[in-house]
């Protein structure tokens, strides 16, 4: 590849400029937005507890699941009052992170 071809142009507030890009940033985990009714997992670990059930309505606060990470229990708890629609995991269970653990809905 000539330099001309690696060169790539990024827009910074109408300006333009010329630059590459280190093997880093290409290989960076794209953005994605943040869904509020999925509740992911933010280490990886074990499902020690499964407190609900599906269909199930719950209040902001109340506890969800216990996962175990580096030998911590973290209590999982509602985000905002909401019904419990798919429950992705099972008792026992690996997890890495950013596993989507649960599915929820907002409940007026």
């Amino acid at each position: 590849m000539t330099d001309q071809e690696k060169k790539q142009v990024i827009i910074v507030h109408s300006a333009q400029y010329q630059t590459t890009y280190n093997k880093k940033y290409l290989n960076r985990k794209v953005w994605e937005e943040p869904n509020f009714n999925h509740i992911k997992s933010y280490i990886p670990g074990t499902i020690i507890d499964i407190l609900v059930k599906e269909g199930q309505i719950l209040d902001e606060g109340e506890s969800i699941l216990v996962l175990e990470a580096m030998k911590m229990h973290n209590d999982i708890q509602m985000p905002f009052k909401g019904k419990i629609l798919k429950i992705n995991v099972e008792k026992g269970q690996k997890i890495p992170k950013s596993f989507v653990m649960l599915e929820i809905e907002p409940v007026e």
